[in-house]
């Protein structure tokens, strides 16, 4: 009876890693409510919790102004929720157990692969530790570029902090940022013409957006790219195609709106940087709300395809997108199967990139209607704020600044469900070990 108790209450790996997501963040919530954490000695309940989701789940979207709320602890907090966050709860404490030397069980790896998305058990730890080292490294990098601008602006202790935020919201796609000091919730505004702080903020974001294992496919076969794995092409080729055929997007739909009266450079590097920012970053360089319409909804787009799979970016990820899209071509053609790049996908890819589409579209929708029957706000916004969330992106039209407690809860669980993955909290939830026995009878259905 014992055995079965103990076989019966035994959580899956999928199960595991929601909970320990949910657990990040509780301890967040808890350190971020003492009064350490707040320049006034006093936190709600619905900001430190709205802010350790949003920080833990690299989203950025924030009830309260980053660097005039918090205090230098509270900020140091939100940091290491970030960091948390981007690389996975396993992976940094895969890479704890193995400083202390301590034994990796089978049951870890196993969760280790869930955490990260991996592609199979083997040589798992050895890639986390690979991770990290390469995080931390590329990390630091981005500090010391942004350092050059921010230190004699801010002073060194206060200019080498902010770079180290910067560089590590950046890499970890959150979209948290300390200029509020300049103007509350200004992001980057004031930074729009700066071409270091562009491109330097842009190469993070990309580079923890593609994925770890592009890293390590890259770093083995360097530019040789017939010896690359047909994901890592498919994932590059993705996002070279969306960041500057976006690009050009908003530089066209934003010539009569944001873009009116500035110099040629500033408007190009403005289209180049929301762009790349809109696959689940969160910084900004110009005044979200004030976008045109058509920029507002290719900015949904962008953030529902958001980033690729086992990188520290959400939504349904570049090899979803492109998958649909390459059956979509082959059943035009009316072809049995997709091919790219001289390989044809697996029969199972299309069912599982559906499953994401429908399930992630599905819980924007449903949390898009919950908001609009809560407060009433313009359509356009809540939509926008909430593929932000889902997309763990960050980005804003002001709505989250006016959500009430009920509505602001309702875009915390989205967040939470854009980290995780809906349909991975979906089988975690429901998940069953037991397989029926038989399989029921087909029968034909007339599709379109």
């Amino acid at each position: 009876m014992k055995k079965y108790g103990k076989r019966h209450l035994r959580l899956s790996n999928l199960q595991i890693v929601a909970l320990g997501y949910f657990c990040v963040a509780v301890i967040g919530t808890i350190l971020l409510l003492l009064p350490i954490s707040t320049m006034d000695g006093s936190s709600t309940l619905l900001e430190a919790m709205f802010t350790a989701v949003s920080a833990s789940c690299v989203t950025g979207l924030v009830l309260v102004d980053t660097s005039t709320h918090w205090t230098l602890f509270g900020q140091t907090v939100i940091l290491f929720l970030i960091q948390i966050g981007g690389l996975g709860f396993m992976t940094i404490g895969v890479r704890f157990m193995l400083l202390v030397r301590r034994k990796i069980s089978l049951r870890e790896r196993e969760v280790m692969v869930e955490s990260i998305n991996a592609y199979q058990l083997g040589g798992i730890v050895k890639l986390a530790g690979k991770i990290v080292t390469g995080t931390f490294i590329i990390e630091g990098i981005g500090a010391a570029l942004l350092a050059i601008r921010f230190i004699p602006e801010f002073g060194f202790t206060k200019g080498l902090f902010y770079s180290v935020f910067h560089s590590i919201s950046a890499f970890c796609n959150a979209g948290f940022d300390l200029m509020g000091i300049k103007e509350p919730f200004g992001s980057l505004v004031f930074y729009s013409d700066d071409i270091l702080i562009n491109f330097t903020i842009m190469a993070l974001i990309i580079i923890g957006g593609i994925g770890f294992f592009i890293w390590e496919d890259v770093y083995n076969h360097r530019l040789k790219w017939r010896r690359y794995y047909l994901h890592t092409k498919i994932v590059l080729a993705t996002t070279a195609i969306l960041i500057f055929g976006s690009a050009f997007l908003f530089f066209i739909l934003e010539r009569s709106a944001t873009g009116v009266g500035i110099p040629m450079k500033e408007r190009v590097l403005t289209a180049l940087f929301q762009s790349v920012t809109c696959r689940t970053a969160g910084f900004n360089t110009i005044d979200t709300a004030g976008m045109s319409e058509g920029s507002k909804l290719l900015s949904m787009l962008l953030m529902f395809i958001g980033g690729s799979p086992g990188s520290t970016a959400g939504g349904i990820k570049t090899t979803t997108f492109a998958v649909l899209i390459l059956y979509m071509i082959s059943g035009a053609k009316r072809e049995v199967h997709a091919n790219v790049f001289g390989r044809s996908l697996m029969v199972d890819a299309l069912g599982k990139a559906v499953s994401i589409f429908t399930i992630n579209l599905g819980v924007a929708l449903i949390g898009a209607l919950l908001l609009c029957a809560i407060q009433p706000f313009s359509g356009i916004d809540v939509l926008f704020e909430v593929f932000s969330a889902m997309g763990t992106v960050g980005l804003s039209t002001g709505l989250t600044r006016e959500l009430t407690a009920a509505s602001a809860c309702v875009i915390t669980l989205l967040m939470f469900l854009g980290r995780v993955g809906s349909v991975s909290l979906a089988s975690a939830l429901l998940e069953k070990k037991a397989k029926p026995p038989v399989t029921l009878p087909t029968e034909k259905i007339i599709i379109g």
